[in-house]
């Protein structure tokens, strides 16, 4: 029941995420005006815009649900799981707050300030419910000793920290509609700060990016030469989504944003974060030691065993 809980709210909370982006992206943001009802109705008229951010909503509280069976079930398994207390004390925060923040967001008719704490929220929701169903699937006992990290553990943790930097600068970029303040690239119309607020915003956000891709580089190729199994597969799946969103965000901008792209452009970069996650955890759980080099034979046991297999 850990297993099914967890990992079914992880999935649920990543499709909040996508279909909430999906509302913002199409303007439907406010076409329900009131919280928690909508047009003052538990069921309103579903004509328009209504029925994707009611639709929303419906999917926030069935998460509700299968949050608490995750917390529930992962609390029984305390004792038996390592990093399950800390784990479940992070997700019951950050779901009372994305709560409090759902509803700010629509008394503040969605300003981009509110729209920005609102999926920083949620980015960390997911963080924490994709730790939860890693540690269901893992089960690490909780007495195990702390495994011995190599560098690549500190630059796994930048790039999540950055991951999601580039996540809240996007969502601020969005929300503000600054989309196409910059229409070339990588400079903004031959300036590499932006003048005026959506420009500067939108340089942030190339700013993050670029940090981003440095630093999944690094970690795709340290994880290929010296990881764990699931450490080196989820930085390589990281650096293949972070390659992906450099390419959607170019095309963005190319192609004068189209709907598909921003939506594609949006998922993606939860994907990228999750993947970044993923292998911080599996870091934490397995370590990053350098893989032991093959053993040389000595020329003199070489020189033994050829003799003996002449005699």
């Amino acid at each position: 029941m850990f297993r099914a809980f967890s990992w079914s709210a992880a999935i649920a909370a990543f499709a909040l995420a996508v279909l909430g982006s999906w509302i913002r992206i199409n303007g439907a943001g406010m076409t329900c005006p009131d919280w928690p009802l909508c047009h003052g109705q538990i069921i309103p008229p579903l004509d328009g815009g209504v029925l994707l951010e009611w639709s929303h909503r419906m999917v926030a509280l069935f998460e509700g649900f299968l949050v608490f069976g995750a917390l529930v079930t992962a609390w029984r398994s305390r004792h038996q799981i390592a990093f399950i207390r800390p784990v479940v004390g992070f997700i019951g925060v950050a779901f009372s707050m994305q709560v409090v923040l759902g509803a700010a967001t629509v008394a503040l008719s969605n300003d981009p300030p509110s729209v920005v704490w609102h999926w920083a929220t949620a980015m960390l929701f997911l963080a924490g419910l994709a730790a939860l169903a890693i540690l269901a699937y893992a089960q690490p006992a909780p007495d195990r000793p702390a495994a011995r990290q190599s560098g690549l553990y500190a630059v796994l943790g930048a790039c999540v920290v950055s991951a999601f930097g580039a996540m809240c600068a996007g969502a601020l970029v969005s929300s503000s509609g600054a989309g196409l303040a910059c229409l070339s690239f990588p400079s903004c119309d031959g300036s590499w700060l932006g003048t005026g607020a959506a420009q500067c915003a939108q340089m942030l956000h190339r700013a993050f990016a670029g940090l981003v891709l440095v630093l999944a580089t690094v970690a795709a190729y340290w994880s290929a030469v010296s990881a764990d199994g699931r450490v080196r597969w989820a930085a390589l799946t990281g650096f293949g989504c972070v390659i992906l969103q450099v390419g959607l965000g170019i095309a963005n901008v190319v192609w004068l944003l189209p709907v598909g792209l921003r939506e594609a452009h949006a998922a993606n970069a939860g994907l990228t974060f999750l993947a970044f996650v993923a292998a911080f955890v599996f870091a934490t759980l397995d370590g990053t030691l350098p893989a032991p080099h093959p053993a040389r034979r000595s020329p003199t046991v070489t020189a033994k065993s050829t003799v003996t297999g002449r005699l």
